[in-house]
């Protein structure tokens, strides 16, 4: 019998921390002796941690938001990089740093060149809207409309005083200056080198389930490339266009109203029935003829969006029903609030690219088995 024998029919008096990491210190108190016990135990701990992540992910939205929209920022940096890299035989970093240069130096030309007017435009915007909503209220109640103009001040005056803050908050549309901060930071970081990330991501990933997240995640960033560049093109030509037609006619507030369009333009159905509303508005401050002119406008502006822009961004995307964007964006907006209503169509078109690709993965493996059979 050698010595550890003899221990342990002795008994080994010494602490559990004194002993050698190797030695026996018998069944655990915990343990569960019954197999189906210890298998419906195990089954009831997984849904116990599926239902705390789905808590802790309602919990942590707000910065799951946030982080979603610095991923969306990332890709409107990674595709600006990518199309100057196919003209400049540039390394990536001094693509990524181009693209940051460029988009800094047209804000900086917006505030100072364009920044007097369009503030000058924004602090009477709300004035004028309050006067016409007023009229046109006003106008209902001789129509047989039981409304009283004071209650009606005041209505306009709760909704004008949002759009005030709408028009001075230009510069940070996606919601308060600390998000949008925090967004762009994380997204440049994202675009530097997004590589590192998605392999990061992928350690994590169980290896047979890899290959099928590297395939999904390339589809999405594909994707999402292309949705945000016809989206950017699409904001420019309204708001160019929109700007360029109200000018001519000589409508109050021109830049304004087509730096706004082509802001809103970025936020699907919702963004243009809010910039058709405000220029109507405006235009009806002058005259009936400039009202219907900007009427005209708006129609002629979105149907060159729908029946133009938006067919050929969606050949290129992937092709959103409107009822199914409509409905998103309002629970989204519901939810998270302004930043949740912009990113509600770019989150919707990647959950659904992912579900294509899951579906046609299956679709492969179901007609490999029937070959093999």
């Amino acid at each position: 019998m050698n010595e550890t024998e003899a221990e342990d029919q002795r008994g080994d008096a010494r602490p559990i921390a004194a002993r050698r990491p190797n030695e026996a210190v018998g069944a655990s108190p915990a343990r569960i002796g019954n197999d189906q016990l210890r298998l419906e135990a195990g089954r009831a701990a997984v849904w116990a941690a599926v239902i705390g992540l789905v808590i802790l992910a309602i919990y942590i939205s707000n910065a799951l938001l946030i982080i979603f929209g610095a991923m969306v920022f990332a890709a409107m940096i990674d595709g600006g990089a990518r199309l100057i890299g196919r003209v400049l035989k540039i390394g990536r970093g001094w693509c990524v740093a181009l693209v940051l240069i460029l988009t800094i130096a047209f804000f900086i030309w917006l505030g100072f060149f364009a920044g007097s007017q369009i503030s000058r435009e924004a602090a009477e915007l709300p004035a004028i809207l309050n006067e016409q909503l007023v009229r046109l209220f006003s106008w209902m109640r001789t129509q047989g409309f039981e409304i009283e103009v004071a209650d009606l001040k005041g209505l306009a005056g709760s909704i004008t005083s949002g759009v005030g803050t709408v028009t001075k908050a230009i510069g940070g549309i996606m919601g308060s200056l600390a998000t949008l901060l925090m967004i762009m930071i994380i997204g440049i970081y994202l675009a530097i080198d997004p590589n590192l990330y998605e392999r990061g991501v992928a350690w994590m990933v169980p290896e047979h389930r890899r290959e099928a997240f590297y395939d999904t995640i390339s589809h999405q960033a594909f994707t999402m490339r292309r949705l945000l560049a016809g989206r950017i093109v699409g904001m420019v030509a309204e708001g160019i266009f929109t700007w360029t037609l109200l000018a001519i006619y000589g409508v109050p507030m021109a830049a304004l109203l087509g730096l706004l369009t082509g802001l809103l333009a970025f936020i699907p159905n919702i963004g243009a029935i809010i910039s058709g509303g405000l220029m109507v508005l405006v235009g009806f401050s002058g005259d009936t003829e400039m009202g219907l002119y900007t009427i005209f406008v708006y129609f002629l502006v979105q149907n060159f969006d729908g029946y133009i822009l938006v067919p050929l961004i969606a050949k290129k995307t992937v092709d959103l029903a409107p009822a199914l964007v409509l409905s998103a964006q309002l629970i989204f907006g519901v939810l998270f609030g302004l930043l949740g209503l912009a990113l509600a169509d770019p989150l919707l078109a990647m959950i659904k690219v992912g579900l294509e690709r899951r579906s046609a993965r299956l679709d492969e493996s179901d007609n490999l088995t029937r070959e093999a059979a």
